[in-house]
């Protein structure tokens, strides 16, 4: 009876997930048509995306912001709710915490309006504010050399409240007495961070680098919304690429491969994360 129970879990995975999976591969054999038959072609696809210029430049900046956000939403996070553990007054503590966890529950699209709004040249708060000290407006949207930085921080600021909640729970969890100990033999509050509370949540650490490793390589929305063809050269990532060969190009079976690859690296990089940190479940 108690396998019956994981029965529907089974046969959701089954039906949305490996299926799925199953299928992208199938096609990505292939020089797949809309309409009438496709024709298998082998590792052509395959070939033809390793030997795509346009391929190798997304895949760079995909390991950029992908491996920014797998340091940046696990660390600053961490640090944030250590300082916030420190926050004595609860009715300041519970504001940060809501202010922090709040734009967490926004979808991306809410997102990157709020975020297109602050910066635009025109009407958009910063610029806004420069004007009042007679300062040119900045085209933010629009310059190469932002454009990383600034996706990365709108996605850290996106991230990094609900990954601090994890942490406070964490640090909520740590026995009381071993900070009081340390206070009777002299420590002080950095003493007592460094000593007890990093090493208590090393574990909570490593769930959440796993996590952001296993979706480093499957940013999407946040570059859907915010994108333009200025900064696209330093942004467009393996997803939207796959997006645009498979449903605006209609190349389908090269699509397809670009999928399996990203899985297969995923699968690879997950394994090798698990093994490195020591991780088990």
């Amino acid at each position: 009876m108690l396998y019956l129970l994981i029965l529907p879990t089974v046969v959701y995975f089954i039906l949305f997930a490996y299926l799925p999976v199953a299928d992208g591969a199938n096609i990505s054999f292939q020089n797949y048509r809309f309409v009438g038959e496709s024709e298998y072609v082998g590792f052509q696809n395959y070939q033809k995306v390793f030997d795509t210029a346009g391929f190798w430049r997304v895949f760079r900046n995909t390991v950029i912001l992908g491996l920014s956000n797998v340091v940046l939403t696990a660390f600053v996070p961490m640090l944030l709710a250590m300082m916030l553990n420190e926050v004595m007054f609860s009715p300041w503590k519970r504001f940060v915490q809501t202010i922090l966890y709040l734009p967490h529950l926004f979808s991306w699209v809410v997102v990157g309006g709020i975020w297109i709004f602050i910066l635009a040249p025109n009407g958009g708060i910063v610029n806004s504010i420069r004007g009042l000290f007679g300062a040119e407006p900045v085209f933010f949207l629009v310059k190469e050399n932002l454009a990383r930085p600034l996706y990365i921080g709108v996605n850290l600021w996106k991230q990094a409240g609900y990954v601090c909640i994890l942490f406070l729970a964490a640090i909520a969890g740590i026995n009381p007495e071993l900070y009081e100990a340390a206070m009777i033999d002299g420590a002080g509050g950095f003493k007592r961070a460094l000593y007890i509370t990093v090493p208590e949540l090393a574990r909570t650490l490593k769930v959440v680098l796993l996590l952001n490793v296993m979706g480093a390589l499957r940013i999407f929305d946040q570059i859907y919304v915010m994108r333009n063809e200025v900064v696209a050269p330093k942004v467009d990532v393996l997803m939207y690429y796959v997006y645009i060969r498979g449903l605006e190009q209609f190349d389908l079976g090269y699509a397809a491969a670009i999928s399996v690859f990203i899985f297969l690296i995923t699968l690879v990089i997950t394994l090798m994360a698990r093994r490195l940190m020591k991780y088990s479940v």
